[in-house]
């Protein structure tokens, strides 16, 4: 067994070790993850995966054919339905955003929807402007158009 002493002293040696471990920034994460919260006055609408919001048709209009862009750059091409512009399937919290602004992965708290993040754009979302998806056009038609403080959470 140790004396007194001895233990007084690998205590202090081990108290020293970790604040100077703790001081010099080797027990920080090296990753950046604070988030600025910020309040912003936005025009929310709402969307789903029907064609209507997100521009799409049945080729030649027959309901076997594939879905395909309606209009835009991809005019034509295949659509996936659900599927956003950065790859994952759309569901409730999904926010279509002006990603010059709010890039990909940006959360936003909605006041009436919750909690979001920025998954999609949209061609008429531009600037202050958010875009909430929905399951179905009826919710979204409920939503409708507001002016809201969102909540929106920047990574710095």
């Amino acid at each position: 067994m140790l004396s007194l002493s001895k233990q007084k002293g690998r205590y202090l040696f081990l108290a020293i070790v970790v604040v100077c471990f703790l001081a010099h920034g080797c027990g920080k994460s090296p990753y950046k993850t604070k988030e600025k919260k910020i309040v912003r006055k936005m025009l929310v609408t709402g969307y789903d995966a029907g064609k209507k919001s997100t521009g799409w048709k049945r080729k030649l209009g027959l309901f076997f054919m594939p879905p395909v862009y309606a209009y835009g750059p991809n005019e034509g091409k295949r659509k996936e339905v659900g599927i956003t512009s950065d790859g994952t399937k759309a569901k409730k919290g999904t926010i279509a955003a002006d990603i010059t602004r709010y890039p990909y992965g940006t959360k936003m708290y909605v006041p009436g929807y919750g909690w979001g993040e920025v998954h999609d754009i949209g061609s008429a979302i531009k600037g202050e402007h958010i875009d909430l998806f929905f399951t179905s056009e009826k919710e979204a038609k409920k939503w409708g158009k507001q002016y809201l403080d969102v909540i929106i959470l920047l990574k710095e």
